[in-house]
């Protein structure tokens, strides 16, 4: 007990702790960058040129996410500046000891502005335990794609999530009233949750799309996709649900691209594409 005690404490003082403030502006016609703060092991950097709508990638140069790990973003879209962030791979949360993976994402865009929120898959490792908490507060006519995957192991590496813990908790502000809000709990083992129907069926690889504004016509364009997996979209007070499920992450990603494709109108991130 003792030996573990002091692993722990090892282990607690090399934790990673990293934070990315980020905000964005118009101006002429193009959205540039008005804040940029960075700590830890994250990193944001913005590939192109300023446009109408500035890409921004956000890296992890830790490689991954371990157990007792805390990151937060912050990131603000300005009145008529138009933003999408995405991120430089697929984050990695490795098998904890003990302690759970913190993961706090703020987003906020102003009158007018967009923002396309579109990291690459979260994939999770046997043993993680990741606690992810997410905040938008959106103006009555700020516009907003938001998608966030997870795949629970590499099942082209032969692996399987038998034990770990999920906690996903999200919440979507419109006019300063709470629109949308969701929470996710997977705690054991969640191989066997997974098998079950009301679950995921078997998948191992899942992902939830909101649209900002959405309605029946944008739903229709959706369901007439072909889809590797299971997919459902709706809309209500404005706004679209797209909920996607699949047998591996390389299915999940071929109907995430084509969903996104349909709702942007417009190229996906060039990362997505690779």
């Amino acid at each position: 007990m003792a030996l573990s005690a002091a692993l722990n404490e090892v282990f607690a003082a090399n934790r990673a702790v990293g934070r990315i403030e980020f905000a964005v502006k118009a101006s002429g016609g193009v959205t540039r960058r008005s804040h940029v703060r960075e700590e830890g092991p994250l990193r944001l950097r913005c590939p192109g040129p300023p446009s109408q709508e500035l890409e921004a990638v956000i890296v992890n140069t830790a490689g991954g996410v371990a157990g007792g790990d805390r990151l937060a973003l912050d990131l603000s879209v300005a009145p008529g500046a138009h933003l999408a962030v995405t991120t430089a791979a697929a984050e990695k949360i490795y098998r904890s000891l003990a302690a759970d993976s913190v993961i706090e994402v703020k987003l906020k865009v102003a009158a007018g502005g967009s923002l396309a929120w579109l990291p690459q898959e979260t994939i999770l490792f046997d043993g993680a335990r990741l606690a992810r908490t997410i905040h938008v507060d959106l103006t009555d006519d700020a516009r907003l794609i938001f998608a966030e995957a997870v795949v629970f192991g590499r099942i082209g590496m032969g692996e399987t999530v038998q034990d770990g813990c999920l906690q996903d908790r999200w919440q979507i502000h419109r006019a300063g009233r709470i629109l949308h809000a969701e929470a996710l709990w997977l705690n054991g083992d969640i191989a066997q949750k997974l098998e079950q129907g009301a679950i995921a069926n078997g998948g191992r690889a899942m992902a939830t799309l909101v649209a900002i504004p959405g309605d029946d016509a944008v739903v229709a364009a959706v369901r007439a996709l072909h889809f590797s997996g299971e997919a459902a979209a709706s809309a209500w007070k404005n706004m679209m649900v797209v909920r996607l499920c699949a047998a591996d992450g390389a299915a999940l990603r071929s109907d995430l691209v084509a969903v996104l494709s349909t709702l942007r109108g417009s190229a996906l991130p060039r990362l997505w594409l690779n």
